[in-house]
């Protein structure tokens, strides 16, 4: 970059395709990065204790003004600021709105950017569609955890909730565990089951058998692998997708992306590993959203720190998944342990994966250049 002039990278979505936006693998590598560097400490994220998600716009059921949005599922703004240490050096934000009601007009339920930023003077260096991005960084988390805690030999995955997400999530699985080939799926539109079986089978032609569930635990039975990506419920945890112990396989790998509950004496359990992507994030959302947080945030991560508040759980036994990756912490002790493994999502992520595929775009010469200023009007 020349200064004063600054020019920035503008990407679309297609152009995000052509950088490699979906290479499921690689994304699952850098998350693998970011998750070594949070548990380093080196990273920033918004907050006076640098944990925060972000900072979000709510809107009242009945607003007093005419014009202000009513409340509604996902309804909701965000700014996600980060910066990330190590080989990224880079700092950055997602900004979305979301709503449910979006689908009413052929668009998706959230619409994402990312802004990419020079660490030391704030000049945009891109900006880019997001909606892609967030979604394999997503995925990619869990993934990391599936390449590390999953039993070697997994077969049998079970997605609960198939949108976008999991279908992605299904995708990124697979390339972890070519072993995978039979998918459990439960949901409550056959609409997005039918979806997610087409893009499976388009993406990932290792699975062999597709099998439809009626019910939840006809889904966990049997599950070598779990994830969780259902839509925001309201109304709180009892109305989770509730997982009992017994119809959990030994050596199952639960993510949850989405609501997840089990019984507290499941996770009270020595012999069940408890994982976190990063616990100072739940720290975070346990003073954002005072207890009972899991009511209001529906991660199980968030069972867990109401439980440390109940003095049910010892927090020194919720394990970051960057620890294991970093060898301060052990992994999967046998095939047998069942690991709960609880993926809050961070901008972190976002801008890492960003500035992965804005790199790659630079080489590629792919995007459209945009100029700020030829030299800035107030100086």
């Amino acid at each position: 970059m020349t200064y004063p002039r600054i020019d920035f990278l503008y990407l679309s979505e297609q152009e995000m395709l052509a950088a490699g936006v979906n290479d499921a693998a690689k994304c699952t590598d850098c998350m693998e990065e970011v998750l070594k560097l949070l548990d380093n400490g080196d990273y920033r994220m918004g907050g006076e204790d640098a944990n925060s998600h972000g900072s979000m716009i709510t809107f009242p059921v009945e607003p007093e003004f005419p014009n202000m949005p009513k409340d509604g599922p996902d309804r909701r703004f965000m700014a996600m600021p980060a910066y990330l240490g190590g080989q990224f050096d880079i700092a950055g934000v997602k900004w979305y709105g979301s709503n449910v009601d979006n689908k009413s007009v052929g668009l998706p339920r959230s619409i994402l950017m990312v802004i990419l930023n020079d660490k030391q003077t704030g000049a945009p260096l891109a900006y880019m569609s997001a909606n892609l991005l967030s979604a394999y960084r997503t995925a990619a988390v869990p993934g990391v955890g599936v390449k590390h805690l999953a039993v070697e030999d997994a077969k049998v995955l079970g997605i609960v909730g198939p949108g976008v997400i999991n279908s992605i999530t299904v995708e990124t699985f697979a390339a972890m565990r070519p072993s995978l080939d039979t998918l459990k799926i439960y949901g409550r539109s056959r609409t997005s089951i039918d979806r997610c079986i087409a893009y499976v089978k388009d993406k990932c032609p290792q699975f062999k058998e597709f099998i439809v569930c009626d019910t939840l635990e006809t889904c966990v039975r049997d599950a070598d692998i779990l994830s969780f990506a259902t839509s925001t419920p309201t109304g709180g945890q009892k109305n989770y997708p509730f997982v009992e112990r017994e119809w959990v396989k030994p050596g199952c790998l639960l993510c949850g992306m989405g609501a997840m509950n089990v019984p507290d004496e499941m996770v009270m359990d020595p012999a069940v590993k408890l994982v976190v992507d990063y616990a100072g994030l739940y720290e975070t959302w346990a003073e954002e959203y005072p207890y009972p947080t899991f009511d209001t945030w529906f991660l199980i991560g968030s069972k867990f720190t109401d439980m440390v508040h109940d003095n049910k759980l010892d927090w020194n036994r919720v394990e970051n998944l960057g620890a294991i990756l970093n060898r301060k912490r052990p992994g999967r002790d046998s095939d047998q342990q069942i690991i709960i493994y609880s993926i809050g999502g961070m901008p972190v992520e976002d801008v890492a994966w960003g500035k992965t595929v804005y790199e790659a775009a630079r080489r590629k010469g792919i995007g459209t250049e945009l100029n700020l200023w030829q030299e800035p009007y107030l100086f």
